[in-house]
């Protein structure tokens, strides 16, 4: 009984390693040539690349963008178990702006096969002949490298698993073009505020013109780099960046509204006090709280 036991479990056992070593595996390797304008309020770019399939015996070239479609699909070299293709395809990414305008994306290529399940093959990378011209110029971000890896994509309505094959590239903006673009024109304004405090308190109406006035270009500006963006179901760094912003300027507003009533009430002692504790203090509060903005939420 015991040799019956073990035969049979050696059968099973020699079923099972022949089950898997039915799945063909094919490694591919990606060589991209070129990257299209990436539109953030779609999460869509165009790539232009080589794919090279390799396979022990015949590959299958009945693949597909998962996350896209092929433009255009050239042939360069079609044996039984090596192809070779150049491809255009017009393909799209999740968008993440959190942290925009200092944010990061990853861009990715999907491919899988239409018909053949991850028990008859598998993707595998080819990363000796993977990689990312150096010629590519993708205007508005800077490329921080590559990866190359398969994965498994199951399809529970229809009980099926395919092999994947994942390039992905790491984008991120030109973080001093973005600084520029987007919040210099608010620091000038914080700046134009903050200066008026070193104004005498009989100023004080020139002050408060200079703070209501700032808190209406603020808002504007707040307007028009929403408008760079697709509207989202969270705050971005830029937001966060500007409600604090609107905050200094109404603290300032109000600070000036209260010195003037109690320059009306004749309690000129206390205008002086309060003017004399905020005249520099907010020279040094200020740029504090953006510090520990930039520090906890970038």
């Amino acid at each position: 009984m015991v040799k019956i036991a073990l035969i049979l479990s050696a059968l099973v056992v020699f079923i099972f390693l022949s089950q898997r070593a039915v799945a063909e595996e094919t490694t591919i390797g990606l060589y991209l040539l070129n990257l299209g304008k990436f539109d953030v309020s779609t999460g869509s770019y165009t790539a232009d690349f080589y794919l090279h399939l390799k396979c022990e015996t015949a590959c299958s070239s009945d693949f597909e963008f998962v996350n896209g479609r092929a433009a255009s699909l050239d042939k360069i070299e079609d044996a039984s178990n090596d192809k070779f293709y150049r491809i255009q395809a017009n393909l799209n990414s999740e968008v993440d702006l959190r942290k925009f305008p200092f944010d990061s994306q990853k861009i990715e290529i999907i491919l899988e096969d239409k018909k053949n399940t991850i028990e008859k093959l598998v993707y595998l990378p080819l990363l000796e002949e993977s990689g990312i011209d150096k010629s590519i110029a993708f205007t508005g971000w800077e490329i921080r490298g590559w990866k190359a890896g398969s994965g498994e994509h199951h399809y529970p309505v229809y009980n099926e698993t395919y092999s994947q094959y994942k390039f992905s590239i790491d984008i991120t903006r030109v973080a001093v073009n973005s600084f520029i673009k987007t919040f210099l024109p608010v620091i000038f304004i914080l700046m134009v505020v903050l200066f008026s405090f070193l104004l005498d308190p009989d100023k004080l109406t020139t002050r408060i013109g200079v703070a209501g006035s700032s808190l209406v270009a603020a808002v504007m500006f707040h307007v028009s780099i929403t408008n760079q963006i697709p509207a989202v179901g969270y705050l971005t760094f830029a937001d966060k960046f500007m409600v604090l912003s609107y905050l200094v300027l109404l603290t300032s507003f109000v600070v000036n509204i209260a010195m003037l009533q109690l320059q009306e009430l004749r309690r000129q002692g206390l205008v002086e006090k309060i003017h004399k504790k905020t005249e520099y203090s907010v020279f040094i509060i200020v740029p504090m709280l953006f510090a520990v903005l930039f520090w906890f939420f970038l």
